[in-house]
């Protein structure tokens, strides 16, 4: 129960602070429907990438055997625990105009990823796609090998086993990870400040917004912050729905 309190009484602290006599209109500007707009368009395209990056990088850890499984694992997991002005600092170094690749993609298709809306979804992306893996490897690992290997015996392809047997088995945690990964993404700050700096509908999302009106007008910053928490929750509340009923269908 303690621990209950010490998660929720923060969140209650927001929803008792919030001004809701000036809520309606603060909601309408501009600027705030700008970033939500942007918010939720780059943390469900940063999903999209996870999923297809991800799932594959999660079938690989479950099932395949190669040297330095244990390493990959584990280097998997890195941006869980680095700080994200970190992982902002690294993508600058390898995608930035003068970086190992971003210099290269510069020159060779005209492409420059810091400091634009591409680049709020690879920071995002970087920082979410540990959670979809570490979750669908988890559904393979857990998931009855046994009828993949009859639908090896009835001739079907590997790629048709995956697809109409393992897929569906593992949805719900595909599912739960990919619900994690836009709730993260949703959240980033740290990476998509430092990688893809903070631009008017470019690149400032809601927790940029958030971070920009604490400085001027705290309670802008209530009320942005009062948006986020109201989307995550009523997302997470209704996908929790879906892959518990999968889970248990």
């Amino acid at each position: 129960m303690a621990g209950l309190v010490f998660l929720v009484l923060p969140l209650v602290g927001l929803v008792v602070r919030a001004p809701w006599s000036t809520l309606p209109s603060r909601l309408a500007q501009p600027h705030v429907l700008e970033a939500l707009r942007l918010s939720l368009v780059t943390a469900t395209a940063a999903t999209v990438i996870c999923l297809l990056l991800g799932v594959p990088l999660a079938w690989l850890l479950a099932r395949a055997e190669f040297p330095g499984r244990r390493i990959a694992r584990a280097l998997v997991t890195v941006p869980l625990v680095l700080p994200p002005v970190v992982g902002g600092v690294a993508l600058l170094l390898v995608l930035g105009r003068r970086g190992l690749v971003g210099q290269w993609l510069e020159s060779t298709f005209g492409v420059s990823l810091p400091f634009t809306t591409a680049g709020v979804i690879v920071a995002e992306a970087f920082v979410a796609m540990p959670f979809l893996v570490i979750s669908v490897e988890g559904a393979l690992r857990a998931a009855d090998r046994r009828y993949e290997e009859a639908a090896a015996t009835l001739g079907a392809s590997r790629w048709t086993a995956f697809r109409r047997v393992t897929l569906p088995l593992v949805m719900p945690g595909v599912l739960a990870g990919a619900v994690l990964c836009w709730a993260r993404a949703l959240g980033e700050f740290g990476a998509t400040i430092t990688f893809a700096g903070n631009f008017p509908g470019t690149t400032r999302t809601m927790p940029l917004a958030v971070y920009l009106a604490l400085e001027t007008e705290p309670e802008a910053a209530i009320v942005l912050s009062l948006v986020l928490l109201a989307v995550s929750v009523l997302i997470l509340a209704s996908l929790r729905d879906r892959w518990t009923g999968a889970a248990t269908g």
